[in-house]
């Protein structure tokens, strides 16, 4: 007797294991679906005034089925039963004329789990407030960054966002898995004018999983206001090579890099300056970098992967050696090796590969005390554009920051760029700060690099 799959009454986890069991009566040699359901809320105050509000709610699922060595992606928001037949029958359509291929497949069903425990993933809080404080939030951000100097005389606004979601997860191999999420967060992007009309901008920015952590809407302005002000006056350079000092902003996208290096699909691509150099040291002895899905209330935290595999703790560089790539299912097949349990699924396409929370572990000296330590060099805040060759870790990228004298910051430098090789950089790390703080997924204490190039004047 053929499945009846229920309409949108009915909940994500039996829709997600009603379409499996249905890919499977239509021909189907394996299948999976996920199913998610969430609400966001987002507002943009300038100058006091609400310039954007934005809320809304989605309900959506997608289905991955397998007929032999052929494999099909469908995904819609129509959770009725004609919607859902519909993505299910598409689905096993497309895989038919597919082209084969045998690495293709759900993963081993003694790898699939899920972790125990409470995680820190979901707060009810994050929509308790009313719009009405919510859009407040912004608001004051805003106003306490413009009133701590005349000099911010402009504003890019204050936002506040929320977020909630559900994710069920089900297989053909019996796995179902679910968790809840939540997220919110509020920031402030203030502009200053000198007194030749120049003008700078910055920001800044607090996120949690709950209401509760959130710096308060006056730190923040503060904080983006501050940053904003030591911007005015800012200077070309010449072109030099000093010592380099990463701040925490500008290291975590130095080290998203190293995760892009490390993922599987560049590495069997041959994409990846990494590649073929498993269990070798390709960095500094003082580099450790971990990646770690089951910290609790990580913003990359999640009970399972994209594909119903546990995450888990992976060490990825230990001392410089490279110890292990991340990897889904097929880019562990492919490589000859296991999933790390990385896999990362949206409702739409295959599993890619994502980190859960990777950061580099971090050293004993604060970034004052770095910097005390440099008697001529450059501070990096921020980064422009985008100049990174993965196959052979060639670094160029504009950049903006504080120039450093004797040991203390002596003016703020524009129009830079900064130039180097990633394998060689990380070589080169003279030393790591302490402060590493987790402001999202990827998080890096500051960094002090020798023997890289500025580029100015």
């Amino acid at each position: 007797m053929a499945t009846t799959i229920a309409s949108t009454d009915v909940n994500l986890r039996e829709l997600a294991q009603g379409a499996v069991k249905r890919a499977l009566e239509l021909g189907a040699s394996a299948a999976e679906a996920v199913a998610s359901e969430g609400s966001e809320f987002s507002t943009v105050v300038r100058l006091g005034e609400v310039e954007t509000l934005k809320e809304s709610g989605s309900r959506a699922m997608g289905v991955r089925v397998f007929v032999g060595a052929h494999t099909a992606n469908t995904s819609t928001s129509d959770l009725s039963h004609e919607g859902v037949e519909q993505l299910v029958r598409g689905a096993i359509e497309l895989a038919r004329i597919t082209s084969e291929d045998p690495v293709a497949g759900l993963p081993a069903p003694e790898q699939l789990g899920q972790l125990a425990g409470e995680l820190g993933l979901y707060y009810d809080d994050v929509y308790s407030l009313p719009a009405e404080d919510r859009i407040d939030r912004a608001r004051r951000a805003e106003k306490a960054a413009l009133a701590v100097d005349p000099r911010l005389t402009n504003s890019e606004g204050g936002t506040f966002d929320a977020s909630i979601g559900r994710k069920v997860l089900a297989n053909s191999l019996g796995f179902v898995g679910e968790y809840r999420s939540s997220y919110s967060s509020i920031s402030a992007v203030p502009i200053a004018s000198d007194e030749h009309g120049n003008m700078q901008r910055d920001y800044w920015y607090s996120v949690a999983r709950t209401i509760s952590k959130l710096e308060s809407p006056e730190e923040v302005g503060r904080i983006a206001a501050e940053r904003t002000l030591r911007r005015l006056g800012a200077r070309k350079i010449k072109t030099q090579r000093v010592p380099i000092v990463f701040d925490r902003q500008a290291a975590g996208a130095l080290l998203d890099h190293i995760f892009d290096a490390v993922n599987g699909d560049a590495i069997y691509r041959h994409a990846s300056f990494l590649a073929g150099r498993l269990g070798q040291k390709v960095f500094g002895s003082n580099l450790t970098v971990i990646d770690d899905g089951t910290i609790p209330g990580g913003f990359g935290t999640r009970p399972f992967d994209g594909e119903g595999v546990p995450t888990r703790r992976t060490t990825v560089i230990e001392g410089g050696e490279l110890k292990s790539y991340l990897m889904n299912t097929y880019t562990a097949r492919k490589l000859g090796l296991a999933t790390t349990g990385n896999a990362s699924r949206g409702l739409a396409g295959t599993p890619g590969i994502g980190n859960g929370n990777f950061f580099l572990q971090p050293g004993e000296k604060s970034p004052e005390e770095i910097i005390r330590g440099i008697k001529q060099g450059l501070l990096v805040t921020e980064f422009l554009g985008f100049g990174v060759n993965l196959v052979t870790g060639d670094f160029s990228r504009g950049a903006s920051g504080q120039w450093i004298e004797n040991g203390e910051i002596a003016y703020p430098v524009e129009e830079i760029t900064v130039a180097g090789n990633l394998r060689e950089m990380f070589s080169n790390l003279a030393e790591i700060g302490s402060d590493l703080i987790w402001r999202g997924s990827i998080a890096c204490p500051t960094l002090r690099i020798e023997g890289m190039t500025v580029a100015g004047e």
